[in-house]
């Protein structure tokens, strides 16, 4: 299966299309980019972590009867998968505050919430992409009623029980993510874009110490080396 045309580029991948109307393929970038593309640059070999990591992952929620879009790897950067039209809706699953919902609700950093909190925010870069309630979801058509928002919620909720145990496992926790859902050929609302410490925040269990894109973030440096840290952790658990 090859690319033909260049259908979308976005701060993390190029989507392409194939011979097959069905399938694309999204191409991983090494660029890395943060607080809305205002901080950017490049780290040689990070596509190809985010690419395997989110192997791994899409796998392993397939098998526990998540429906994705992922269909496999075809090499260190590039990833077939279903075409899928894309909700505008980015969904914040939280388990531990940090980040802007401590800084804009005065929360203590690295407090365990009481409970899952899942957000939604617009998927609209010249905006900012704002945070949107029900209702807002509602008025700008991004899903069809209530019911698909329900679903959204129940999905990212029992994503989130599943990737918190397995990450478990591999001494990391799990304090928050970011994930993306589209609709396939038959209407029906999967799990689409990439699971990767590009979009994870992932703390060591032991030490805290930061795994993911926060390390790009606030120039702590050793971004590539937690990234294969944590595919190695993969790769090892699934051995």
């Amino acid at each position: 299966m090859n690319k033909e045309r260049l259908v979308y580029e976005g701060k993390a991948k190029k989507i392409w299309s194939t011979s097959d109307e069905n399938l694309y393929i999204s191409e991983f970038k090494d660029d890395l980019t943060a607080f809305n593309g205002v901080k950017k640059s490049t780290e040689e070999g990070k596509g190809a972590l985010n690419n395997k990591i989110s192997t791994q992952l899409f796998k392993f929620l397939n098998d526990k009867g998540i429906p994705t879009h992922f269909v496999d790897m075809i090499d260190d950067n590039h990833m077939l998968h279903k075409k899928a039209s894309v909700i505008l809706i980015e969904v914040i699953v939280r388990n531990i505050a940090t980040g802007s919902l401590s800084r804009n609700l005065g929360i203590k950093d690295g407090k365990e919430l009481p409970f899952t909190l899942v957000e939604f925010d617009y998927k609209n870069d010249e905006l900012g992409d704002p945070k949107l309630n029900d209702q807002h979801c509602l008025i700008l058509e991004l899903v069809k009623d209530e019911s698909e928002l329900e679903y959204i919620r129940y999905m990212a909720r029992k994503i989130n029980k599943l990737l918190n145990e397995f990450y478990a496992k591999l001494g990391l926790k799990l304090v928050d993510f970011k994930l993306e859902f589209g609709r396939d050929a038959n209407d029906n609302i999967i799990l689409i874009d990439e699971l990767s410490p590009d979009n994870f925040r992932l703390w060591d269990a032991e030490s805290g110490e930061k795994m993911d894109k926060d390390r790009f973030r606030e120039g702590l440096g050793g971004l590539k080396v937690a990234y294969e840290e944590v595919l190695n952790r993969i790769l090892g658990e699934n051995r």
